[in-house]
């Protein structure tokens, strides 16, 4: 890869790490400030899953939201989270594909998924929080 090209790339991996960063922590804010906790166990409760699950759910979303968008071991955080997507998936399967359609559909979380792996392979990039820290970067760009 030229010098351009690995600026480039690097660039397009921060862009990656910056956009689902901020989409997991809007997630979590969501469920703090729009559907409350107490809200949003309700809500999981009526969809057959375990209520307790609210919290757990809030905190790896903006923990993992907020070190996704730093570069701190983010490409592990994006897989740990990915089963949160495949559930969010499975309960808006029945409300058709598109994510505008009345309760939500799937189409988006599914994206969210591919996105996720996407970011695994390719990993923080050289922005990173975690390579400014270490000096060097385990990505496949390297």
């Amino acid at each position: 890869m030229t010098t351009t090209e690995e600026t480039l790339a690097a660039a397009g991996a921060m862009v990656l790490r910056l956009a689902l960063g901020t989409m997991w922590i809007a997630h979590a804010l969501l469920k703090w400030f729009v559907f409350t906790l107490p809200g949003f166990a309700l809500w999981l409760e009526s969809q057959g899953l375990p209520g307790f699950m609210a919290w757990p759910i809030f905190i790896l979303e903006l923990i993992g939201g907020v070190l996704i968008l730093a570069g701190f071991y983010g490409r592990y955080l994006s897989i740990i989270l990915i089963p949160i997507l495949f559930i969010a998936s499975w309960v808006h399967f029945g409300n058709g594909w598109a994510h505008t359609s009345p309760a939500g559909g799937w189409e988006y979380p599914v994206f969210l998924i591919f996105t996720s792996i996407a970011y695994a392979f390719i990993g923080e990039g050289r922005f990173a929080l975690r390579t400014k820290l270490n000096g060097h970067t385990t990505d496949i760009m390297e």
